[in-house]
């Protein structure tokens, strides 16, 4: 009973926030200008924002293909493709509390991967994309400094490029700390993990591929995004979205939203202002991107209510999984590879 209150008042702080956040933005701005600028996006332009987003879904499940070999686990190609697509249909459409990352593990789980593969799986999965979406930051920040002039703005990204920096090297780097401590109890669960996710982008046999396809999923995004604002006329250059999007994306990644809804728009039109684009283009860039990724979600959401899992799965039970799994799965995962 205490954890569903507890991920019912959780959920509920994200649906404030959510809302907070867009009115907040909505309210300095003409709303008959915003929805005019909406409705006059080019189709051609939108379209192909929406099969740059839509590509990026095999790319993902590739990347998440070459993980879970590293693991042991043969999945198959199609199999795979089909999980990742209900898990968007949960992150993306649904205000679950679940996710669709817990709800990839219990898919897992129904085809016999051991819990231990299926939560590292996932797990490294998203902490790959975030080192990619880290090492874009990085080698944009120079070309962020030469376009901008706002310091309140490059402290501000430079200050979340430095703690990416610093906490990936963290992680990848715990199992050489002092023995005192990385055996205390919440470290411990971690020091295997960050030595596998080493492994998989330094020792694994497909390192280029999945670093290759961190990158480039993110790129993707950015294109999306100026696709959009050509569409928009926007006339946000392409050099300015691939500097500007990713710490967008980095923001909107941060869980204390509905899919990020708000975040991503707060953070669009803050960013994307630094170069001059009026506040109703970003945040209709925001708006756009967000209905295309509830358009591949509702693709997702199409696939879940085909699916034979459908009739065995339990919002209460995944809620519960939700809850637990991440110290559980941690303290699981250390011993699901013997990989250095």
């Amino acid at each position: 009973m205490q954890s569903r209150t507890k991920q019912t008042v959780l959920l509920s702080a994200k649906v404030l926030l959510s809302i907070g956040v867009l009115v907040y933005i909505a309210r300095g701005l003409d709303l008959h200008q915003l929805r005019t600028t909406l409705l006059t996006v080019d189709p051609a332009m939108f379209l192909l924002a929406l099969a740059l987003i839509g590509l990026q879904t095999f790319i993902l499940n590739g990347r998440w293909e070459l993980i879970m070999r590293s693991l042991d686990v043969s999945l198959d190609w199609m199999a795979g493709w089909r999980i990742l697509m209900i898990s968007l249909w949960f992150n993306q459409a649904l205000p679950s509390s679940a996710g669709g990352d817990v709800v990839r593990m219990w898919l897992l789980r129904r085809l016999d991967v051991p819990w231990a593969q299926a939560v590292k799986g996932v797990v490294a999965d998203r902490f790959t994309a975030l080192i990619g979406l880290v090492a874009l930051m990085v080698v944009g920040l120079p070309l962020l400094l030469s376009r901008v002039n706002d310091h309140a703005a490059i402290l501000a990204i430079g200050g979340l490029t430095v703690a990416g920096v610093v906490g990936t090297a963290v992680l990848l780097t715990l199992d050489w700390w002092p023995k005192r401590i990385i055996t205390i109890g919440p470290i411990a669960s971690l020091v295997r993990f960050g030595s596998f996710v080493r492994y998989l982008l330094l020792q694994s046999r497909g390192r280029e591929l999945l670093f290759g396809s961190a990158l480039l999923i993110h790129l993707m995004t950015a294109a999306a995004c100026y696709a959009l604002s050509v569409g928009l006329k926007a006339h946000l250059s392409i050099l300015d979205a691939f500097v500007l999007i990713p710490p967008v994306i980095l923001l909107t990644a941060v869980p204390i939203s509905i899919s990020g809804w708000g975040v991503r728009e707060g953070a669009m039109v803050a960013c994307l202002a630094l170069v001059g684009i009026p506040s109703e283009k970003a945040l209709s860039i925001s708006l756009l991107l967000g209905a295309i990724s509830m358009i591949i979600g509702v693709v997702g959401g199409a696939i879940w209510l085909m699916s034979a899992e459908r009739g065995a799965y339990s919002a209460a039970s995944a809620a519960e999984a939700a809850a637990g799994s991440p110290d559980y799965g941690l303290r699981q995962a250390k011993e699901a590879s013997s990989k250095p």
